[in-house]
């Protein structure tokens, strides 16, 4: 039995996560746009998609898979593509945030969609780990996912608030595909276009991938500081005018 075989065996059949592996399964690239509209999923880079196959599970491995932009015949115009490269890696899985958990920390971080700086009620908010998991070692999983001892804190350092889909591209699937884009390519992200790093500069940095210090500075990192920093940088920028 070969491994692709072997792989495609550890999924339940029934799942959106499986339905996308088998769009990829011929290594070639794929349109989100297009090419998935059978499978019925709104957020085709996430958790029960791209993301989901890339992290693999507890009994699953993840896999290899490149991101970019070209032309889509069907669509008649260049979008989002993926393609796997047909290899396979380590599994850095999340786990679920207990309830209270959750409760804890939108009171912590004041209900506030914190790229808009706008007061929402829960159901509107995402809890985001600051630093992707893409970028995780299976030590980074214990520390951010340890969510019952961690102390206000800590919870204040790892996590912020992020607008969930109202319809429109959620600010964490922006974030999801800014970083999907750094891992890659080593270019860093530019929340709205905006180049402006409170450390470092455009470059990754760190030789390690999964380097958390290689995030810093960057805004979709940590918003509310980058906003800060920004800010402070144009208030000395007009003074010194």
């Amino acid at each position: 039995m070969t491994a692709v075989s072997e792989f495609e065996k550890s999924f339940d059949k029934g799942t959106k996560v499986y339905q996308v592996f088998m769009v990829l399964k011929d290594m070639q690239w794929h349109c989100r746009e297009c090419e998935y509209a059978h499978i019925n999923i709104t957020q085709i880079a996430g958790g029960s998609g791209i993301q989901g196959l890339q992290r693999g599970t507890g009994s699953r491995q993840g896999i290899i898979i490149d991101s970019a932009n070209h032309f889509c015949v069907n669509c008649n115009r260049t979008t989002r593509q993926d393609r796997w490269q047909g290899g396979f890696q380590a599994s850095v899985q999340g786990k679920s945030m207990p309830k209270e958990f959750v409760r804890r920390t939108i009171r912590l971080l004041g209900s506030r969609d914190i790229i808009e700086n706008t007061e929402r009620t829960s159901n509107q908010l995402t809890i985001d780990h600051k630093l992707p998991m893409l970028r995780w070692t299976n030590a980074t999983k214990a520390e951010q996912t340890r969510y019952n001892q961690m102390s206000d804190e800590e919870i204040l350092e790892n996590f912020q608030l992020l607008k969930k889909s109202n319809g429109s591209v959620s600010h964490n699937l922006l974030k999801s595909r800014a970083c999907e884009r750094c891992f890659r390519s080593g270019n860093r992200g530019t929340p709205f276009g905006i180049k402006f790093f409170y450390a470092g500069n455009s470059k990754w940095t760190p030789q390690d991938k999964r380097d958390p210090q290689g995030c810093v500075g960057c805004g979709w990192y940590d918003f509310d500081k980058w906003r800060n920093c920004l800010n402070q940088w144009l208030r000395e920028k007009s003074r010194d005018s």
